[in-house]
């Protein structure tokens, strides 16, 4: 089992990195659509609820910057064979993805009202009350924190809704089809680290 990737195959960490963040989103929406259809305002299970998606956002941080960490200091395994229309397509997509793992984490805490506790376990303070707030947005910026959040929480909410699922299902169906209709790697390179794409 490789660690590393190689020109033919994802390496562990790779492939763990990939994972973690699938999971994380999936965890992240769960929570958040669970709060909206099952839960009562202002209720503990409402806040239960919502910290548990504030947690899983951080861990979504955490976890997306490694891997783009780990994407600069890593090679990239060679494409499945194909037209060079779907190689830009997927690679399109891909970066479309990774953004998106650094602008949902960040709008969501920016734009949030009140403080994260981390999996019940440690409190991170609420971007309102940090200096980084009081120093460039309330003084540089002249900003009071709802005018600071409205634009934020509209790109955040907006992209979630919309945007992320789209790029998620187009991710999803694009390895399925490589998997049953091309019969190729692509799918089980990053099910099975090490193996080979070739």
């Amino acid at each position: 089992m490789h660690i590393q990737n190689t020109r033919q195959a994802y390496g562990l960490i790779a492939v763990l990195l990939h994972w973690a963040v699938a999971i994380g989103f999936i965890a992240a929406y769960c929570a958040v659509y669970y709060r909206q259809w099952f839960t009562v305002k202002d209720t503990p299970a409402n806040w239960t609820v919502l910290q548990l998606h504030l947690s899983f956002g951080v861990s979504i941080a955490a976890f997306a910057v490694l891997r783009v960490i780990w994407k600069a200091m890593s090679v990239t395994p060679v494409d499945a064979p194909g037209p060079r229309v779907e190689h830009l397509a997927a690679h399109a997509a891909h970066w479309a993805l990774f953004a998106f793992m650094i602008i949902m984490p960040i709008t969501g805490y920016l734009g949030t009202g009140v403080g994260t506790e981390y999996f019940f376990v440690v409190d991170i303070p609420k971007f309102e009350d940090t200096a980084v707030f009081r120093t460039v947005v309330a003084g540089w910026m002249g900003l009071t924190f709802k005018e600071f959040e409205a634009p934020l929480d509209l790109v955040h909410k907006r992209s979630g809704a919309y945007i992320v699922w789209v790029l998620v299902l187009i991710h999803a169906a694009a390895a399925l089809y490589h998997h049953y209709v091309r019969k190729d790697f692509v799918l089980v390179r990053m099910l099975s680290p090490g193996r080979s794409s070739r």
